[in-house]
């Protein structure tokens, strides 16, 4: 029989994931497709349940980071298109080819290997256009439509899309820079219809860009924050205040021990807390191997009974121990929320990002323990 650990998990509520979607769905013209970006474990939301609820949502493709996460969605049963954002390595070109993924070539080193390859996959290529990541320059352009074109060549014809990445659409009031790297791509484009590639699929906006301005939709955007209920940026989420997202995650975990504490008793490793008065705490069976930062020592807050409750002591690898003295009738087994809602109150990734120093929310929720079960709930 199959027994969960139901001691901590992770909530993913589809009705969140379909209504991101259709509010980013409406601010695209019909002729934009809406691809989802599901890499680095859809962002902690759970590449075996994420995906799902975002096909049945109703976006076009999916974008990812590497190649297996690409194959692990085919074997899900995904069944729409799908770009590797990432570095492929050539040993995984036939594996692409086979499970129909397009990949991203971004330099002259990958374009050559994929070269040689007996059955090359369909492939897009990437400008960087001032990112300075990956990418093809555009005095590059030349180059690679000879090489593309030649007699030798055998992937002209997989040859299927051309794309940039914005550095800085996160702001209404600064678009000179994205609107500069977009003169560039455009430039770019023309080039290589001037060569004969007149179909390739066009696209640059994540879902900064996407928000910023319709001009940077193009054929398709590659929406990540967006679709979790993320914003890109404090700015763009004060500018647009029509523009409604919900969080598709939340933490959970229970209280696993309650005890008295008294006065001047220290709690955890290097006694760094000690009890200004006397009262109760209790032991929550998560810690920094779960992805809760240990910069969360003695500041963050969870949610117990609707109540905050503060972390005292020291973040350890797996538990943490907070103070609820002011909580009635906590016990073993009550609810504990981490990240997300419980009886009207509401800690979001924001607030935990800002404790631990993080430029962004992505950076607790990406390094949540992929271990921990992910749940759909419709």
């Amino acid at each position: 029989m199959e027994t969960r650990d139901t001691r901590t998990w992770i909530a993913i509520s589809a009705r969140a994931a379909r209504q991101n979607v259709k509010t980013i769905r409406g601010l695209l013209s019909p002729k934009t497709a809406l691809w989802a970006v599901v890499k680095s474990n859809a962002y902690g939301h759970g590449i075996f349940v994420m995906p799902k609820l975002l096909s049945e949502s109703g976006v076009d493709g999916f974008c990812v980071d590497t190649l297996l996460e690409g194959a692990r969605l085919r074997e899900q049963g995904i069944t729409k298109s799908i770009l590797v954002l990432g570095l492929t390595l050539p040993q995984l070109f036939p594996l692409a080819q086979q499970h129909d993924i397009a990949i991203t070539v971004s330099n002259f080193d990958a374009l050559a290997c994929l070269l040689k390859v007996k059955n090359p996959p369909r492939f897009h290529l990437k400008l960087d256009t001032g990112m300075h990541r990956q990418g093809f320059f555009l005095d590059d352009l030349a180059r690679v439509v000879q090489k593309v074109k030649s007699q030798k060549s055998k992937v002209k014809s997989l040859l299927s899309g051309i794309y940039t990445h914005f550095a800085s659409a996160k702001d209404l009031n600064y678009p000179g820079y994205t609107d500069m790297q977009f003169a560039d791509f455009l430039r770019g484009i023309a080039l290589l219809e001037r060569a004969g590639f007149k179909k390739l699929i066009r696209h640059a906006a994540a879902t900064g860009g996407a928000m910023i301005d319709k001009k940077y939709h193009l054929d398709a955007v590659r929406i990540g924050a967006g679709l979790y209920g993320i914003w890109p940026s404090k700015e763009l989420e004060i500018q647009l205040p029509n523009v409604r997202l919900s969080p598709a995650l939340s933490w959970h975990a229970i209280v696993g021990e309650v005890k008295p504490i008294q006065r001047g008793e220290y709690i955890g490793y290097n006694l760094v807390y000690r009890a200004p008065v006397r009262s109760k705490i209790a032991i929550i069976p998560i810690g920094y191997w779960h992805g809760f930062p240990f910069a969360l020592s003695n500041t963050a807050e969870v949610l117990i009974r609707g109540r905050r409750a503060r972390v005292v002591g020291r973040v350890s690898m797996d538990m943490i121990t907070v103070d609820v003295g002011h909580i009635p009738n906590c016990r073993f087994g009550d609810e504990v929320v981490l990240i997300g809602a419980q009886g009207g109150a509401f800690i979001g990734a924001d607030e935990l990002a800002r404790f631990v120093g993080a430029s962004h929310n992505y950076e607790i929720l990406t390094r949540l323990n992929p271990l921990i079960e992910r749940v759909a709930v419709y």
